[in-house]
C-alpha cells in the first residue's frame, strides 16, 4: 500500500445513549448513537409489527407454514 494516502485507524469507543459501550477499531474518535442492540426493539423484542392492511396475515396464510 502506498504510504500516507490512507487515513490513521484506531481503537475507539462507541457510546449509546441507553449507556451501553462499544470497543472497536475506526479513523474517527468517540463515536455516539441514539440505538443500539442493547435497546433497539427488534433485539429486545418489544416490536410491534403496524400492519392496517392485513397484508402479514395475507402473507402468512399464502405462504406460512403447512399444517
Amino acid at each position: 500500500m502506498k504510504e500516507g494516502i490512507h487515513p490513521d485507524y484506531k481503537s475507539t469507543v462507541i457510546k449509546c445513549v441507553c449507556g451501553n459501550e462499544i470497543e472497536t477499531g475506526s479513523v474517527v474518535d468517540g463515536l455516539t448513537v441514539e440505538i443500539c442492540n442493547k435497546c433497539h426493539p427488534f433485539y429486545t423484542g418489544q416490536q410491534k409489527i403496524l400492519d392496517s392492511e392485513g397484508r402479514v396475515e395475507r402473507f402468512n396464510k399464502r405462504y406460512g407454514k403447512k399444517a
